[in-house]
């Protein structure tokens, strides 16, 4: 009693997934080809194509070879072709429509008791048709589904042999069977490649937006690790004219003392505290990323070395300023300094031999880096590894509250101009 009771629940719940397998009716449109946009819709202009062939050949064959009345035998050949055109867009009521067409001829094939030996209930055209059918099928399902297709399409050819009687055709039966199972492996063989190449496409992108994320981190883990140097020297100078202070007046207060005794103490408390951070920030290999930890900061008193570094790689360099200049906090002065120092680092790179303009305009609403490059006389190297400098300078210059735009210039060349404030602080810091 439990083995039959468990029997049963076991074929309920096979008929149950079976229904929800098959019964889904769901839209599953044919993906278009990749390349050309000419070529994307080739793949359905075929499937029209052979649907036409497999309905006017089957229509043929069931009048001319198997005897079948016109009225019954050109409804069946045209409702064959249209599935095959409905296995595009619906593959599960393509699949039962054309399993509907196999039964009908089936049926009429025992009512007109047929005297052809060719094969049946499967005539070679509806083999043909249902393993497309199958084959679309497959392209758009789960490979469960695709199987339970397949093992039903040979049972309705098994349950009409049988019913068939006094015309056996056990040959057809296994030639239809192997016909569908090469459709249903090689539909699941495509499926998977495609698969496959997507979720290939989706980790590439991954990767893509990981190694992006990496650069902004590092690179602002670099424009950290120099701030630190501007701070501490700021905190330094802090501490020195606190311990200076008192013995600028004479018999200074005792509150006067503790007071700049505690900002003497914080001061070297927060220096302390940058050291930290500044070693947190540190890569695994500090020679590799810090080749000159003591040097001191660049600032645009040095852009003339970099100006004639730049000339000696081969580039025409010309740097013009405009506005009057008025001294500039080490934060502005070194992000001017790295921008143009990246912006003549990518001209070499891609645009060799070309003329650069460098324009430093002081404003009121601060510093105005810009840095144009004409077009390229000739082809740039391939240079593995770039294509992150512009994420640096638009960090540089966010850190300072300010903007910057890069892109083509007018005849070819290039452009980079940022805006660096020199009055104001960035939106976060200021709330």
């Amino acid at each position: 009693m439990k083995t039959t009771a468990a029997a049963r629940t076991a074929l309920r719940d096979a008929v149950r997934a079976l229904r929800g397998d098959l019964g889904a009716g769901g839209r599953h449109p044919l993906p278009p080809m990749r390349g050309p946009r000419w070529l994307r819709r080739l793949p359905h202009a075929v499937v029209m194509w052979l649907a036409i062939v497999l309905a006017v050949g089957h229509g043929d064959q069931l009048v001319t070879s198997y005897s079948m009345a016109t009225p019954n035998g050109v409804p069946l050949a045209i409702a064959l072709g249209g599935a095959i055109v409905l296995a595009m867009f619906r593959p599960v009521p393509a699949w039962w429509l054309s399993m509907a067409v196999a039964a009908l001829g089936a049926e009429f094939g025992r009512t007109y008791q047929f005297g052809s030996d060719g094969p049946w209930p499967w005539p070679f055209t509806g083999i043909l048709a249902h393993a497309l059918v199958l084959f679309l099928l497959t392209l758009r399902v789960r490979a469960r589904v695709a199987v339970e297709a397949l093992v039903l399409s040979v049972l309705l050819g098994l349950a009409a042999e049988m019913l068939s009687g006094d015309h056996p055709h056990v040959s057809s039966v296994v030639l239809s069977g192997v016909v569908f199972a090469v459709a249903v492996v090689l539909g699941s063989a495509l499926r998977g490649m495609r698969e496959a190449r997507g979720r290939l496409v989706e980790q590439e992108v991954l990767t893509a937006e990981e190694r992006t994320r990496r650069t902004v981190l590092e690179e602002r883990s670099r424009i950290a690790r120099e701030l630190h140097d501007v701070v501490a020297h700021h905190m330094s100078v802090i501490s020195i004219q606190a311990q200076v202070a008192p013995h600028l007046v004479d018999d200074p207060p005792d509150e006067l003392r503790e007071n700049l005794a505690g900002i003497r103490q914080n001061a070297l408390d927060a220096l302390t505290e940058l050291r930290r951070v500044l070693g947190v920030l540190r890569s695994e290999n500090p020679e590799a990323a810090e080749p000159a930890p003591h040097a001191p900061l660049p600032t645009l008193a040095r852009l003339d070395t970099l100006v004639e570094n730049a000339r000696a790689a081969g580039l025409t360099v010309r740097c013009v300023t405009a506005g009057d200049a008025r001294p500039l906090t080490p934060g502005v002065e070194l992000s001017a300094y790295r921008i143009v120092q990246e912006a003549l680092s990518n001209a070499i790179r891609h645009a060799p031999g070309t003329a650069v303009r460098i324009e430093l305009a002081h404003t009121a609403p601060g510093l105005r880096v810009r840095v144009t490059n004409t077009a390229p006389l000739r082809s740039a190297p391939p240079s593995p590894g770039a294509g992150h400098g512009l994420l640096g300078m638009r960090e540089r210059a966010a850190m300072l509250g300010g903007e910057l735009a890069a892109g083509p210039a007018p005849g070819g060349g290039y452009e980079v101009t940022a805006l660096l404030p020199t009055d104001s602080l960035p939106t976060e810091q200021q709330t």
